[in-house]
């Protein structure tokens, strides 16, 4: 963590200064804003996380409850978004804070005695090593909190205006200054039952799967049920059922399954319990299954063990259902190309799927993350409004996947012994599927700002449009072991990762210095065409550099200026831009060389990260044309008068 550039600082250095809206923010809902997130789920409240990064735009956060979510339903924390809690500043606090899964055990009928399960495999949660970061469990009540406190401590300090909910009304006027008008109702307080319409530049929908902004737009929920429900409730217990603290796929003869999810705390569990198929004209019967038929079930399946619970925690019925929105957002399919979007829906107001994969709060993240840092450069004028298309059709094809894997594994989960192919089966899926709920199958397509066929081959370890995988390196100023991608902050930046070639750091003409000089002094690089005049060097761009010596083998000094910029108000060194390839001692510690492990081309190489974490684009270190016109597509020509705030 860097501070002190703006002076020294001996308060918490997590809480950024105050600026722009963060300044004079007004207490009550105001008229007017920039921004209306409607709803605190997971995507809307990394969604205010993230546009508190932007001060001069002015964004309200809007939620029915009274204050905040007292009982969160999901718990599932894939490593992915442990990576993005790293970018927004509490990885650490929540990883402390949560159970960690490593394995997961698989049960089945004993062959000898059918009425009895035993363990069958032991698995590795992680076996591919996809992440450096851990597969969690916690719940989401504490995940929403450490977005909330993440948007409270931005320099736009955005807080939720709590009581307010959106009653369906939503129009919008093109070209008006403000072209959203939406109404709302206070749902407590001493004006409880008061409408009122304000407006906005952007609404975007974060209320739920049975979303009223999704409805307002007139967007249809496709898909289906699967005509099976499962009884799910966190509870305390005692049992004698050995693997009761970790992550357990259990299968009977003739009862059905569970899923078992150790929770934090080490005290609290969570049970999935099969409850059968569920005839076409229930017409909802079976949500009202007492909890004491559910526990019965559950000892039926875990037989010859048994669990008494000793108290509920939260407990619900739920069938399987698969569905996915037309788009997500306001223009439609004939209109796309036409005009901008200006209302976006996200999380399970765009799509439903079954709770055992844990994939609704992360990928619901996920869209809040891609869609905020969008409307931030737009609404400061960075980004064309265009880059606003790039959402739905990024954000769709991912939910599309997600229920496509979702419906394999839940009917995978509800099968009988008989019906599977092997006593096995259920194992390998999980561990021939594991990159998919870590979070890591996400692949944007081509677009203005993910640019297929840039240079792949140049570092084939890091796949265009995938996330930008993290490795150790050495950093030189202070000879400390770090991961790359760690020091990368939510904060709207473009990252640069230039991968030096063989050449010293002090030759004086290198392809890599070549590369650097264009970067700092012509005026078609993207530093001097996008930065604002009056504005740090870094404002838009956080550039590095990554040599292939060993961290003894040069001076920091020895790097080219670029990756030596100066910030704030003294114009002080970042001396944590230059690295070294890691070439410790071997008998001492596990070097990495990120060139073979990322598959980096020995010439060099210059890989380019947008600012929620995936890899835009790879380019040769000799093409700053490239560079430069991918740059251009979707981003605006700095405004003289407007220095960065």
């Amino acid at each position: 963590m860097q501070f002190h550039h703006h002076g020294y600082l001996s308060t918490e250095p997590r809480v950024a200064a105050a600026a722009g809206t963060g300044t004079d923010r007004p207490d009550e809902l105001p008229d007017t804003m920039d921004v209306l997130i409607v709803g605190s789920g997971p995507a809307g409240v990394i969604a205010a996380a993230q546009l508190s990064q932007y001060p001069d735009v002015h964004t309200r956060l809007i939620e029915r409850r009274p204050g905040r979510l007292e009982l969160g339903q999901a718990d599932g924390i894939q490593a992915r978004s442990v990576e993005t809690f790293q970018a927004f500043g509490f990885a650490e606090r929540i990883t402390a804070e949560a159970y960690r899964i490593t394995e997961m055990n698989f049960w089945a009928p004993d062959p000898e005695h059918p009425q009895n399960i035993i363990r069958t495999s032991r698995t590795d949660d992680d076996v591919r090593g996809v992440s450096e970061f851990p597969h969690l469990i916690v719940n989401q009540a504490r995940v929403l909190d450490y977005y909330l406190e993440a948007a409270q401590r931005g320099p736009a300090r955005i807080e939720p205006d709590y009581g307010w909910e959106f009653t369906g009304e939503l129009t919008v006027t093109e070209g008006a200054e403000h072209p959203v008008a939406v109404t709302l109702r206070r749902t407590a307080g001493p004006d409880e039952g008061a409408e009122r319409t304000v407006r906005a530049k952007y609404v975007y929908g974060c209320d739920g799967a049975h979303s009223r902004v999704r409805k307002a737009l007139g967007c249809t929920m496709d898909g289906d049920k699967a005509l099976h429900a499962w009884g799910v409730m966190d509870v305390l217990y005692d049992t004698d059922f050995p693997d009761i603290r970790t992550k357990c796929a259990i299968q009977s003869h003739d009862g059905g399954s569970i899923l078992l999810i150790p929770r934090e705390g080490g005290y609290l569990i969570r049970l999935y319990v099969d409850l059968g198929t569920v005839a076409e004209d229930d017409g909802g019967q079976v949500r009202r299954t007492p909890m004491e038929t559910v526990v019965a079930k559950a000892n039926e399946i875990l037989h010859p063990y048994t669990i008494e619970v000793r108290d509920v925690a939260w407990s619900s019925i739920y069938e399987v259902g698969h569905r996915l929105t037309d788009r997500f957002d306001d223009v439609l399919p004939r209109d796309r190309g036409t005009r901008t979007p200006r209302v976006f829906i996200a999380g399970d107001a765009c799509h439903t799927h079954s709770a055992k994969a844990g994939q609704g709060m992360n990928v619901s993240m996920q869209d809040g993350f891609n869609l905020a840092w969008k409307l931030g450069q737009v609404l400061t004028g960075r980004s064309p409004a265009s880059l606003l298309d790039t959402y739905s059709a990024e954000r769709q094809v991912v939910a599309k996947d997600l229920i496509d894997f979702d419906r394999e594994w839940s009917s995978l989960m509800a099968k009988k012994p008989e019906e599977l192919g092997s006593p096995d089966e259920v194992a390998e899926y999980y561990v021939r599927t594991s990159e998919f709920p870590a979070g890591f199958m996400t692949e944007y397509a081509d677009s203005m700002i993910t640019r297929e066929g840039t240079g792949q081959e140049l570092a084939t370890g890091y796949p265009i449009g995938k996330r930008f995988k993290s490795e150790r390196v050495v950093r030189v100023s202070d000879a400390n072991p770090v991961h790359l991608g760690h020091h990368a902050r939510a904060d709207g930046r473009w990252r640069l990762y230039a991968f030096a070639d063989p050449a010293a750091p002090s030759a004086a003409d290198s392809p890599l210095r070549r590369w650097a000089q264009w970067m700092l002094e012509a005026p078609d690089s993207p530093v001097a065409v996008h930065t604002p005049a009056g504005a740090d060097l870094d404002a838009l761009f956080d550039i590095k550099v990554i040599f292939q010596q060993g961290h003894h083998e040069f001076e920091v000094t020895d790097a080219p200026e670029i990756f030596r910029s100066r910030s704030g108000p003294f114009q002080l060194t970042d001396y944590e831009r230059v690295y070294a390839t890691d070439r410790r001692d071997p008998e001492l510690f596990d070097p990495v060389d990120i060139f073979t492990t990322r598959g980096i081309s020995r010439e060099g190489a210059v890989v380019v990260v947008r600012p929620d974490q995936y890899v835009a684009g790879i380019f040769p270190l000799t093409d700053t044309a490239g560079l430069a016109e991918f740059f251009q597509g979707h981003l605006l020509p700095a405004d003289d008068t407007a220095a960065a705030s």
